[in-house]
């Protein structure tokens, strides 16, 4: 077991001691928890492969290999975020914006991302940001709008197509039920909030070994007929080199015959925005104070009252505004977003209203969620959120 509080090391018997339990734990064999560690877990839940093609997520800054001391969790990436993160010994800071964007071809402090950047590094302080892949995914950031508003029966407003694959393969009858376990481990068969989801069908397999074989069944140079079961399950594409490695290690055959196909189909688990209902419909003033309170705004900028009472509401943190057209078609009352242009709130068109509640404001929270996650899955050190307000949007009123 392993007590957070501050220790001394004993390097004589590879012990900490802690004065306030005064307990001594040996920690002879205990693995110290990574930047990679971390990393790996956030790419679990968000991968990188989902990430728009204009994004620059994943490890900005650092090494990997470096033990964590502990972790800062900010919005924003600014020179003030990595002081805090030195002055409360925080050797990562997880960001949801990435400091850099753009390909730096020099690093002389000339502006506040060369700064930042140059600031980490002297200080070992490792960044890493995870952007629209946390868009992205159930459960990412517009969950965590749609928490914050009390939005029930919450799924993904605009899903993506053309990122799931299907593994069609056929093992020996009494041995197919092993391979399919050993692809429902490696991710295969998850729809929804369904796993281990599959299709099979039996019939008769023919092949015949050379002299070179060493068949499972059947000899050299002899036509065998084997009944097999021919199994078919789909997965997210970044998945495949896994699923196809436990296909060949939990299948008898040496050589296994199998077909990868892409579909188009929508994936409901990957995509932009969230749509959800309230519980009790609410008249759209009162909707737009309980979303000034929720959300905790100065200011709510939107166009016209166009419904009497709101029930269903699209949200998109960031700049959203490219939803607004699945917004409608899913008959959403309300799309609450940010960065919206004068020129385009006359899209709404009297079908909507759109609600513009900022940037940093629409997802500001996305610091707790990522806290929520981390906290759950390393028990060993408490993550931090970051105190330093990185808006750079200020308001007068």
């Amino acid at each position: 077991m392993f007590f957070a509080f501050a220790a001394i090391p004993l390097p004589q018997n590879n012990c900490f001691y802690f004065s306030e339990r005064i307990q001594v734990i040996d920690l002879e064999g205990f693995k110290m928890t990574t930047i990679q560690d971390i990393t790996h877990f956030l790419e679990q839940l968000a991968p990188l492969t989902y990430q728009e093609s204009y994004d620059n997520a994943g490890l900005i800054v650092g090494d990997a290999q470096q033990t964590v001391t502990n972790i800062l969790i900010s919005l924003d990436v600014t020179e003030a975020v990595v002081e805090e993160a030195v002055a409360k010994n925080c050797n990562l800071i997880v960001a949801h914006h990435p400091i850099v964007f753009k390909g730096l071809k020099k690093l002389n402090g000339r502006n506040y991302v060369e700064r930042t950047v140059i600031k980490a590094i002297k200080n070992d302080v490792t960044i890493y940001a995870i952007h629209t892949n946390l868009d992205n995914v159930t459960g990412g950031v517009n969950d965590k709008i749609a928490e914050r508003l009390g939005l029930q029966r919450v799924k993904i407003l605009a899903p993506k197509s053309d990122i799931l694959l299907k593994l069609v393969s056929f093992a020996p009858v009494a041995d197919a039920p092993k391979v399919l376990e050993a692809l429902h481990d490696a991710g295969a068969g998850q729809i929804g909030n369904y796993d281990r989801c599959s299709f099979s069908v039996e019939g008769d397999g023919t092949f015949r070994p050379n002299d070179k074989a060493n068949p499972y069944i059947g000899s050299a140079n002899a036509i065998e007929t084997v009944r097999e079961q021919r199994f078919e399950v789909i997965f997210p594409a970044y998945l495949q080199t896994k699923v196809l490695n436990a296909l060949k290690n939990a299948h008898p055959y040496e050589e296994v015959a199998y077909y990868v196909s892409a579909l188009q189909n929508q994936y409901q688990e990957v995509g932009a925005g969230a749509i959800g209902d309230l519980e009790t419909p609410l008249l759209a003033a009162e909707f737009l104070a309980m979303l000034k309170q929720a959300m905790n705004l100065n200011v709510i900028k939107h166009t016209a009252l166009v419904k009497e009472r709101v029930q269903k509401v699209a949200v998109c943190g960031g700049a959203g505004g490219f939803l607004l057209a699945d917004a409608i078609r899913s008959g959403a009352d309300v799309f609450v977003t940010a960065d919206y242009k004068y020129h385009e709130y006359f899209d709404a068109d009297g079908r909507i209203i759109i609600c513009d509640i900022g940037h940093y404001e629409s997802e500001v929270f996305t610091k707790e969620l990522l806290q929520q996650y981390i906290s759950r899955k390393f028990v060993n050190f408490a993550p931090i959120l970051s105190e330093t307000n990185t808006n750079p949007v200020s308001y007068y009123i």
